[in-house]
């Protein structure tokens, strides 16, 4: 790993590659065929010029960018690591802009920026397990970050029919060319201004809850059995 991690800190190999990246999720794209379930749930705040919290797992994002309504404007929330840095680059390429911070790297500030763009009307685009995991498992951040802008949560899940499930932490799926897929939304989840600690624990749950059951009927429409998160804490200290 230590030689492909030289290559990597190369920028002009880096820049190649994104560019690959984003080539590829083209690629996908024009050569497979999508449908949408729940895309009355997007429109509906799209047509109300209101801008929403989009969220997905970290394991579904590669195909993500071809749910957006690219007349709306979204920004997404990337983290400052190699990885991050990496995948902004590539939804660059695909005409998506990013917002760098994490929970340990530059949390505070991107906060503050994903609240000024919500109340500017950009919508921002969040995968409450990344970037570290556990899978599956949602953070309070999104359900804090709604609390504040007063913007509501939707979640969305994708599947494919030719597929591959990398054994990662985040059993990530890359789509395959030449293949069909589903998008699911989910019903939007609005987080109370004056909600409290047990509230936004509610809250994150429901997050949590709605997101592994959109991408686990997006599977199952795509023929294959959902994937399991991480065991949640409550189980490990059980």
């Amino acid at each position: 790993m230590r030689p492909f991690k030289r290559i990597l800190e190369n920028d002009a190999i880096r820049a190649g590659l994104c560019w690959l990246g984003a080539l590829y999720i083209r690629l996908v794209h024009v050569t497979s065929r999508f449908s949408a379930v729940g895309g009355e749930i997007p429109r509906a705040l799209w047509d109300e010029r209101r801008a929403f919290i989009l969220c997905f797992w970290h394991g579904r994002l590669l195909m993500i960018p071809y749910c957006w309504d690219k007349r709306r404007p979204i920004r997404t929330l990337t983290s400052d690591h190699r990885d991050g840095r990496l995948l902004a680059r590539i939804t660059a390429h695909l005409g998506i802009p990013t917002l760098i911070g994490s929970s340990s790297r530059g949390g505070a500030s991107a906060f503050r920026a994903m609240i000024r763009a919500l109340a500017q009307g950009e919508s921002i685009a969040i995968t409450p397990d990344g970037p570290r995991g556990p899978r599956m498992r949602a953070q309070a951040g999104i359900v804090k970050l709604a609390r504040l802008s007063g913007a509501p949560i939707v979640p969305v899940g994708y599947s494919m029919k030719r597929r591959r499930v990398l054994d990662s932490w985040d059993r990530f799926l890359v789509a395959l060319p030449f293949s069909r897929g589903v998008f699911v939304w989910g019903d939007a989840i609005e987080v109370d201004s004056n909600a409290d600690r047990d509230s936004i624990e509610r809250a994150r749950h429901t997050v949590e809850a709605s997101l592994n059951a959109v991408t686990a009927e997006a599977d199952r429409l795509c023929g294959f059995p959902p994937v399991a998160p991480a065991p949640a804490e409550s189980e490990l200290s059980g």
